[in-house]
């Protein structure tokens, strides 16, 4: 997907860019895949859980089949659709008996070929599932399960893909787009290809009214509140925040902390962290 800039007519279009929707060849969804979308904004039994979430354009939710669990049977790629929800595009899978299903678009996949999701056997080409053990080390896959039978959890974004490092005993060696070396069981099923709309990070949304229409509303910075309302608040002018590190709304570390938990029962699986970082015990 290609990067579009207009003609700078506008201060707001000077430093935007658009999508390029020329690989889309139907812009309304299968009714029959679709939900309705209940507006949260952020919000986790009415209080504010995510900041800066709200309004934003109305959508459908397309049900994702991450799962294809259809096994051994032929699936023929009727569209390429646009959604709104996620940067990746999604392809209408109609299968020989007639159920339709929705999966993320591989790089490279169009109109009219046809993909299977097999445990046994199946070509080494894109858009195809298959279990980890059943693909040849050092191929690209994406939609990659973490658990058998849960679904495709790992490199689900545009652009994003894992490579299989080897397979050795119960486990396969997975590098992930965050640089991380885990091990993943080698009956989990992934999906072969690169997930497609790559340069989806490379556009410029240019304005705030681009942002409320994706459901992000303002955000204000600590250091221009009153020290009532935030720890960098206060002082005249542009002032540093003057503290020895950033803190957040409530005081706590806004920067370098980490989230995961020490004990967590998956850290065994992982191999080396993302960025290189030891393992802390």
């Amino acid at each position: 997907m290609p990067i579009k800039i207009y003609r700078p007519v506008t201060k707001g279009r000077r430093i935007s860019s658009v999508q390029d929707f020329s690989d889309i060849t139907r812009f309304k969804p299968e009714k029959s895949l679709t939900l309705s979308k209940k507006e949260m904004a952020g919000r986790s039994g009415g209080k504010i859980t995510v900041r800066h979430r709200g309004a934003g354009h109305k959508t459908l939710v397309r049900v994702i089949d991450f799962i294809r669990d259809k096994f051994d049977i032929p699936a023929k790629v009727t569209t390429i659709e646009y959604d709104p929800n996620r940067g990746a595009r999604i392809s209408l899978l109609v299968y020989k008996d007639g159920e339709k299903r929705y999966m993320i678009t591989p790089d490279g996949m169009k109109v009219g070929d046809t993909v299977v999701s097999s445990k046994t056997q199946a070509d080494i080409t894109t858009g195809n599932r298959l279990p980890l053990e059943k693909l040849p080390v050092g191929v690209i896959v994406h939609s990659v399960e973490l658990q058998p039978g849960k679904g495709g959890q790992l490199a689900r974004g545009a652009g994003n893909s894992v490579q299989i490092m080897a397979v050795e005993g119960s486990y396969a060696t997975l590098k992930l787009p965050s640089g991380e070396i885990r091990n993943v069981p080698k009956i989990c099923m992934a999906t072969i290809g690169t997930v497609s709309n790559p340069d989806w990070r490379l556009v410029r949304w240019g304005k705030a009214g681009r942002m409320r229409h994706r459901g992000i509303r303002p955000t204000v910075r600590g250091k221009a509140m009153n020290p009532v309302d935030h720890p960098h608040g206060g002082g005249e002018g542009k002032h540093p925040i003057g503290l020895p590190y950033a803190k957040t709304k409530w005081g706590k570390h806004a920067m370098g902390v980490k989230t995961r938990k020490k004990h967590k029962g998956s850290n065994a699986l992982i191999v080396t962290r993302r960025g290189g970082k030891p393992l802390t015990k």
